[in-house]
């Protein structure tokens, strides 16, 4: 007859870590993949309007944001209230459009400057003399293809 031993405490085998570098990577592709970077610290407070029919963008990177709104609390002591422009992270002044305008397109590819698209992101509350003005900077720089953010109305 066979006899059971024990042999003292048994030690349990140690966790193997060979697959450890292999999750973690699978972990810092997944969030690479799915998270997006913000492209531009809002300086000014957008608020779309609302519309029934919207379309969306195709190539998201010919597109080039001009955003128009009343500034944000923090920017108001130094800005005011009134209504200004901001291009990337910076406020701007409808003359400085044409040269932003130029700069965008001289930095693209070749034959993506022609198919440049300008996206106006402008508050509700915005004036339309303001807008009229930016149209008007826009035509003297040659950018033609202009479209505008709304939101989606909601449905009751």
């Amino acid at each position: 007859m066979a006899q059971i031993r024990k042999k003292g405490t048994r030690e349990t085998p140690a966790m193997s870590t060979t697959s450890l570098p292999d999750i973690i990577f699978i972990l810092l592709f997944f969030f690479m993949a799915v998270t997006s970077m913000k492209e531009v610290t809002y300086k000014v407070k957008v608020s779309p309007p609302s519309a029934t029919e919207i379309q969306k963008l195709e190539n998201k990177s010919l597109v080039r944001y001009i955003y128009v709104g009343e500034p944000m609390r923090d920017f108001r002591e130094q800005y005011g209230t009134s209504t200004r422009i901001q291009l990337n992270d910076q406020f701007a002044d409808i003359a400085d459009l044409e040269q932003f305008i130029t700069l965008e397109r001289s930095a693209m590819k070749e034959e993506d400057q022609n198919v440049m698209t300008v996206s106006i992101k402008a508050d509700k509350d915005t004036k339309m003399g303001i807008i009229t003005d930016i149209k008007q900077a826009l035509r003297r720089a040659y950018a033609l293809k202009i479209v505008y953010q709304a939101g989606a109305r909601k449905a009751f």
